[in-house]
């Protein structure tokens, strides 16, 4: 997985910039470890992981925008499945098979988004490249309504199927427009060798500060790790639960 890749090599970034530091101290001349140098390292140094943590800061504001949004208008994709198929099903008998093809629609939707989990039996979809939606909606205009109240249920349901589009659509496109963040964590990983590797010049290893300097390569890997989850909703440990779908599943068709 790209988070754990991503994950170690942001904890090892650090340490070996800590490795770094702590060879070139033995071979610098002294005057170059002076009191004067020191501080200018000090100062350089804390500039450069005022911005790492500003960049880290925003990327998981982002990030957590970005799931948060997603997830959403995902919950707003199931509650409109849920309507649609009431409406459906308070048309009549006759609607029956366009609800059947709704759960089979939905199911093998769910099916993509979490594979691993079980939907239930759908019923084959007969043309995969087409849109799934537009074939619900040329089923739902082929039913011929009795009165102004199936009348209504019709309209009703057509309505649904545009905003199941559109936010399909929507959440798709999303993703699809996800900027990539392998530049940026390239960025991130250098400026933390440098840095680590500068803490390492003014300060004698010992057990206490090889402690620290992990402890905060840690905290580095771990934003790197989360940033990486948040930006993908449907994938990782942290992705968006599938209760909903599954709950969504089986009421469908009842």
């Amino acid at each position: 997985m790209i988070s754990v890749t991503l994950f170690a090599l942001a904890l090892l970034c650090p340490l070996a910039g800590s490795g770094i530091g702590v060879a070139l101290r033995r071979r610098l001349p002294e005057h170059h470890l002076s009191l004067e140098s020191i501080d200018v390292i000090k100062l350089a140094m804390g500039l450069m992981a005022t911005l790492v943590a500003l960049i880290l800061g925003l990327l998981i504001q982002s990030a957590n925008l970005y799931r948060s949004t997603i997830e959403i208008e995902y919950r707003q994709i199931l509650a409109s499945i849920i309507h649609l198929d009431e409406y459906l099903r308070a048309y009549g008998p006759d609607a029956n098979a366009v609800r059947e093809r709704v759960s089979s629609v939905a199911i093998h939707s769910f099916r993509e988004r979490w594979p691993g989990e079980d939907f239930g039996p759908a019923a084959p979809l007969p043309d995969a490249g087409r849109s799934q939606y537009t074939d619900v909606q040329q089923q739902i205009v082929a039913l011929h309504p009795a009165d102004a109240e199936q009348r209504w249920f019709q309209s009703q349901a057509l309505q649904i199927t545009n905003r199941l589009a559109d936010l399909r659509w929507l959440v798709t496109s999303q993703q699809l427009a996800n900027a990539p963040l392998l530049p940026v964590f390239i960025l991130i990983f250098l400026c933390s060798i440098a840095i680590f590797g500068g803490f390492s010049l003014y300060a004698h290893p010992n057990p206490t500060v090889f402690a620290v300097i992990a402890l905060a390569a840690l905290a580095i890997a771990g934003s790197t790790f989360l940033i990486v989850e948040l930006n993908n909703p449907f994938h990782g440990l942290l992705h968006i639960s599938s209760d909903g779908a599954l709950a969504v599943a089986r009421v469908l068709g009842k």
